[in-house]
């Protein structure tokens, strides 16, 4: 897979991906990340990239020349993405779409955003990866670069490390716990230590629903409970509000 980001500090993104899974997964030739400065692409000495804002306003605007100039050099792979609060909502679906493909590009802006003209006749869209405000797109193209590579074949040793994650069956991930048993008083739940791999799977499966009714209840219109997950919801005392078995919603 290939990731072209365009940013005017591509250090943030170089730096980012050294470590961890990306950086394995680049030294393994599975993902191909690659990041420019659009400083290079700036038509004075001072390398600038922004003016000000016709009509007038605080702030400043990036500038289209440097920004198409950049892209078209890169012969970018597209969808090329706008980091933006009026984008799209990046979750874990649009994730897995991206990761589907073979390469995307994410544009990062700076100030108070871009010229539209980018927008509207050179990038594919816009995304975000939240309703708040941050000083520049970096640190939201690594958000979506770390979510999208990890999903890459190869990319985790195991291939079913992502399948029981949050998200990835539409509820939050069941808990985990791990050696010792016993630590300061606190018992890890003994299906979990019973070798029985048909109860422990219905353990985790009824922790993830009433997880996600606890904490994400707007996650469940769209999971599709069966009936044995309603069993099994009522079998350890969570009825569909997600409040235990005999408590009023009051």
């Amino acid at each position: 897979m290939r990731i072209d980001v365009f940013s005017i500090f591509p250090e943030m993104i170089r730096g980012f991906a050294e470590h961890s899974l990306l950086g394995k997964a680049r030294g393994n030739g599975l993902v191909d990340l690659r990041a420019y400065d659009l400083r290079d692409h700036a038509p004075d000495r001072h390398k600038t990239t922004d003016d000000a804002p016709f009509g007038g306003g605080a702030g400043m605007v990036m500038t289209p020349g440097p920004i198409f100039a950049a892209v078209e050099a890169a012969d970018a792979p597209r969808p090329l993405l706008y980091l933006s609060p009026s984008g799209r909502r990046f979750d874990q679906e649009m994730a897995e779409e991206l990761a589907g493909g073979e390469g995307f590009s994410l544009l990062c802006g700076r100030y108070e955003g871009v010229d539209q003209r980018v927008i509207d006749h050179l990038c594919d869209g816009e995304v975000s990866i939240g309703d708040y405000v941050l000083n520049g797109g970096e640190v939201a193209a690594l958000v979506m670069i770390e979510a999208v590579t990890r999903l890459v074949p190869g990319v985790m040793g195991n291939a079913e490390s992502g399948l029981d994650e949050s998200f990835s069956s539409g509820l939050l991930e069941y808990p985990h716990y791990t050696r010792p048993a016993e630590f300061h008083g606190w018992s890890v739940p003994a299906v979990l230590r019973s070798g029985d791999h048909g109860r422990i799977e219905r353990w985790r499966r009824a922790e993830a629903l009433a997880k996600t009714l606890r904490r994400r209840p707007d996650l469940i219109a769209g999971a599709a409970l069966s009936d044995q997950d309603r069993a099994l919801l009522a079998d350890h005392g969570y009825d569909l509000l997600g409040l235990p078995t005999g408590e009023s919603a009051s």
